[in-house]
C-alpha cells in the first residue's frame, strides 16, 4: 500500500496539490496502514505459534571446543561427558596390568578432522602407530592402533532411551563430531615403567593423516544434566494408585526443553504445562528427579566458537508445520523433497532424485545414525534400497565440500530411513 501512495505521489506534477496530499497521506492514511500491517503481522504470528510442536523444545545443537578453552559458565552448551571437562589422568598400574593379560587398553582419545571414508577406512584396516609416552621418569617408546570411539555415540543413545521413557517423538540427533573420535588402544611398549610414575604427555604420530590429528578437542551440546527438586508433597493420582509428583519450571526457565531420566518402572507417564512437569510415578515418596534440561541456544555477542555449531532444528514454514502436524504421508519425491529441505543444515544441499534399487551388498556412502533404534516387525535383509541422490548448492559454502559433507548426508538419510523402515536408505551425490 505505501509503495502505490508513493507512486501516485510521485504521478502528480502540481506540486503544491502534492504537499498537501503528502502531509493528510502521512498524517492519517499511513497510520492506519502501519496499524493494519501490525495486527496482520501479529494474526500471522499466532498461527504459526499454534502450530509450534513441542519437539522445538528438545532440538540438539552441538561443536567442539579445546579442553583447556571449557566455559562453565557458557550460556547453552555443556560437555557431553561431564567428565571431560577435568584433566585426563592415566594410571600406569592399570595399563602394566592390561599389557600383561593382552587385554584392550586405552590411552587416549583424538580427533580426526577427515572425511567419513577416511574414517572408515581407517577402521577397517587396523594399521599400527608409534607413538611416545613421557612421563615423570622417562620417554617410552609405544605402538598404538586406533579403534573409532563409542563414548559420544553411546551418549547419542542413552539420549534416545530417556526420549522412550518421556514418550517424545525420536527426531535424528546431528551431532557428526561424535563420529570421528579415536580411542588409542596400547598394543606394546619398549620398555617398562615404574607404576609410580605420572604420565605427562602422549604423542602418536598418525603418518598421513597427522594433519587432521587434532588432541584435547571435547564435545559439547545443549543438554545438561541436574538434580530438580519437586515443589511440595507428591499427592495421589486420579487413578489411586500412583502418585504425581510436581516439578516447577520457573526458576530453570520455562522456554527450555526438559526431560526426565530415570528407572522406567518408576515412571508411568509425564504430564507437561507451560510451566511445570508432573510425573505420574507408584513412588510414594522422592525429593528430588534427574532431569535433561535442553537449553535453547542464545547469542551473548562474548564468546567464539572454533568449530561449526550443529543442529537438528527444522526451519520449515506454515505448510511444511501444517502436513507434519496432520500426519500426513510422505508419498512422493516432493515429499522427501520437502522431508530433507526442512532443516538448518539441508541449506547446502538439495534432493536431485530418487532411485528404488534391487538388495545389494555394497558399501553406500552414508552411515546409519538410528542404528539403536530396532524394528522387531521387518526383516532386515534382502530389503530393496532407496537411494536419494543429493546436489551441492552454493547458498553458503561453510560445509560444502568440507569434512562434514558426507556426515550432513548421513544426517539427511537417516531422517528418511525413519519414515521409509521397509527400505535401506541410502545417500549418494549426483
Amino acid at each position: 500500500m505505501k509503495d502505490i501512495i508513493r507512486d501516485r505521489l510521485n504521478k502528480m506534477e502540481d506540486l503544491e496539490q502534492r504537499r498537501m496530499l503528502k502531509d493528510v497521506m502521512t498524517g492519517l492514511f499511513l497510520n492506519l496502514v502501519e496499524y493494519q500491517e501490525t495486527l496482520n503481522r501479529q494474526i500471522e504470528e499466532r498461527v504459526f505459534n499454534e502450530l509450534e510442536p513441542e519437539e522445538v523444545r528438545h532440538d540438539v545443537y552441538a561443536s567442539l571446543c579445546p579442553r583447556e578453552e571449557l566455559d562453565p559458565l557458557h550460556e547453552f552448551l555443556y560437555p557431553m561427558v561431564p567428565g571431560d571437562s577435568e584433566p585426563q589422568f592415566i594410571n600406569l598400574a592399570e595399563v602394566a596390568a592390561a599389557l600383561s593379560k593382552q587385554e584392550e587398553m586405552k590411552l587416549c582419545t583424538l580427533f580426526l578432522q577427515c572425511d567419513t571414508s577416511q574414517i572408515r577406512s581407517l577402521a577397517r584396516s587396523k594399521r599400527q602407530f608409534k607413538g611416545e609416552m613421557i612421563t615423570s621418569g622417562g620417554r617410552y617408546e609405544i605402538t598404538v592402533r586406533l579403534k573409532q570411539s563409542s563414548v559420544y555415540t553411546g551418549r547419542i543413545e542413552e539420549l534416545y532411551r530417556i526420549f522412550r521413557k518421556n514418550s517424545l517423538p525420536w527426531k535424528t540427533v546431528h551431532i557428526p563430531y561424535a563420529y570421528k573420535f579415536m580411542d588409542c588402544i596400547l598394543i606394546s611398549c619398549a620398555s617398562e615403567w615404574d607404576n609410580q610414575e605420572t604420565v605427562k604427555q602422549i604423542s602418536i604420530q598418525l603418518e598421513e593423516l597427522e594433519p587432521y590429528k587434532h588432541m584435547n578437542l571435547v564435545p559439547i551440546w545443549n543438554i545438561q544434566r541436574m538434580e530438580m527438586k519437586i515443589g511440595g508433597f507428591p499427592v495421589p493420582a486420579a487413578d489411586r494408585v500412583n502418585y504425581e509428583h510436581v516439578l516447577p519450571l520457573r526458576r530453570t526457565g520455562t522456554e527450555h526443553g526438559y526431560l526426565v531420566d530415570g528407572e522406567e518402572a518408576n515412571i508411568r507417564y509425564i504430564k507437561r504445562s507451560e510451566e511445570e512437569i508432573t510425573v505420574v510415578s507408584p513412588l510414594d515418596k522422592s525429593d528430588s528427579w534427574t532431569m535433561l534440561k535442553v537449553t535453547r541456544p542464545m547469542n551473548s555477542g562474548i564468546g567464539r566458537m572454533h568449530y561449526p555449531l550443529l543442529s537438528n532444528r527444522r526451519q520449515e514454514g506454515y505448510i511444511g508445520r501444517y502436513i507434519r502436524q496432520a500426519g500426513s504421508p510422505v508419498r512422493s519425491k516432493g515429499g522427501i523433497a520437502r522431508l530433507t529441505g526442512a532443516f538448518e543444515v539441508s541449506r547446502e544441499v538439495e534432493l536431485e532424485d530418487v532411485k528404488i534399487l534391487p538388495p545389494g551388498q555394497e558399501i553406500p556412502l552414508t552411515y546409519e545414525l538410528n542404528s539403536f533404534v530396532s524394528d522387531q516387525v521387518r526383516v532386515q535383509t534382502d530389503k530393496y534400497r532407496m537411494r536419494l541422490l543429493f546436489r551441492a548448492v552454493a547458498r553458503d559454502r561453510s560445509l560444502a565440500g568440507s569434512y562434514l559433507s558426507d556426515d550432513v548426508l548421513s544426517f539427511l538419510v537417516s531422517e528418511v530411513q525413519l519414515i521409509f523402515p521397509e527400505y535401506r536408505c541410502e545417500g549418494a551425490w549426483v
